[in-house]
Formats: structure tokens, sequence, C-alpha cells
């Protein structure tokens, strides 16, 4: 994370700097080189995106903050639920239980669908902010301008798909998950992306402590649980 933050660009702040230095090590520990490439991947590949048509962006009002440097709460929201999963790889790992240790290729891939749900939103939200041409809000399917809490579009949902897929891929190339992990992984961030965009779209903002950065980590987890629940479901069908 450190090295990506020398960019000439800032992509983080100093305070973001330091936590993400702090998940780079936890992400080291508990799964390795594998686990960190995987984040850092989503580090960059969701700085990149965010980045796409800032001019425009900025100028409509509906930029990220920061001109997208990420500080602690960006840090958190986005990887509180994978930090989790691979701290409890690590503890199955070394507890020695036959029946822990079952539970690491569901907790590894739920970390990966958890990243993974998250580059899908950031890709959605901000090339949705950027190139798209119809955007609908979720739930009533009416037209609103670019930007607004819970709207979809086409080019947004087509972005968060192939940054899941992008994500999953990685991830089973250094060896995560599966080859079904990864179509797992991406129903999983479809699900959990489409979920944010109604909880955005209706009570963000308007319940007591339902900030954007908790509604983030509600994501990622909603896109773990999901990809648990298919890898069960697919497990029992076999």
């Amino acid at each position: 994370m450190a090295i990506a933050a020398l960019a000439p660009k800032k992509l983080l702040t100093p305070a973001g700097l330091f936590h993400a230095g702090a998940l780079g090590v936890i992400l080291w520990g508990t799964l390795g080189w594998q686990g960190y490439s995987v984040m850092m991947f989503y580090f960059l590949a969701g700085s990149a995106v965010t980045r796409v048509g800032m001019a425009q962006k900025e100028a409509l009002g509906i930029a990220e903050q920061r001109s997208g440097a990420r500080g602690p709460e960006n840090v958190w929201g986005s990887a509180l639920i994978g930090t989790l999963c691979a701290l409890g790889v690590y503890g199955a790992t070394w507890n020695g239980s036959s029946h822990l240790q079952a539970w690491v290729p569901l907790l590894q891939l739920a970390y990966v669908a958890s990243i993974g749900t998250k580059l899908a939103d950031t890709c959605g939200t901000e090339i949705g902010k950027a190139y798209g041409q119809r955007t609908f809000l979720i739930t009533t399917l009416q037209p609103v301008p670019r930007g607004t809490e819970g709207a979809v579009s086409l080019e947004g949902t087509l972005a968060g798909i192939i940054g899941s897929i992008a994500i999953a891929t990685l991830a089973w190339f250094v060896g995560l998950v599966s080859p079904v992990g990864i179509g797992i992984c991406a129903i999983a961030a479809f699900i959990a992306t489409n979920i944010e965009s109604l909880i955005g779209a209706t009570i963000e903002g308007k319940v007591a402590g339902l900030t954007h950065d908790v509604v983030n980590i509600l994501n990622t987890l909603i896109g773990a649980i999901v990809a648990i629940l298919l890898a069960l479901a697919l497990q029992s069908t076999l």
C-alpha cells in the first residue's frame, strides 16, 4: 500500500497511509503475499477508476472527496470484513482442528468475495458517474441524475461485473479460490452491490449511524456471506 502512495497523485491521506500499512501487515501475516496481492489489486484498480472522468465529476459535484485519496474510514470501510476473514483463516489454520480447517477455503472465498464486492461497487459507481448514459433509481427505475445515491446504470453495472471477475480471477491465479469460486464471487458481488444500492436509495443517511462507510462494511459483509452460502449450496448438490 505504501508504494502506491508514493505515486505523483496521492492515493492515500497520511492517516490513510498508516492504516493501509497496518492492513498490509495483517494480510501478509495471515494470507501471505497471495492475500496481499488481491487487496493491492483492489486498491490500485479502485483508485484508477475513481479518477476516470475526474474533471467532469468534480464539475458536477459528484466526485469523491479529496480527489479520491483514501483515508482510514475508506481503508476499513472497504477491508474490515476481508480482514476478519483473513484472521479467521489464520486462526483455523493454526488451530489444528479438522473441523475448523474445513472453513479455510470458505473463509478464503469470503475474503475474495468481500474485496470483489467492494471493487464492483467502486467500478459501478465511478464508471456510472463518468459514462452512465441513462441512470435509474433502483427502487423505482425512474431516471435520476448521475451520482444519485441508489442510482444504477448499464455502464456501471457492466463495469462492476468486470471488476469482480477480474479480482476473482487474480485470486484463482494465486491459489486463493477455485475456478468455480470466480463465478461465485462474481454472483455474490452482483447481489451485494444491488442490495447496497437499495440501502443507498432508502435508508442510508436516514438511520442514525448508517453512514456511507458503514454501508460499505455491510456491502462487503453481504458479499462474503452470499459467497459462503453459494459455496455450501453447491457442495450439498454434489
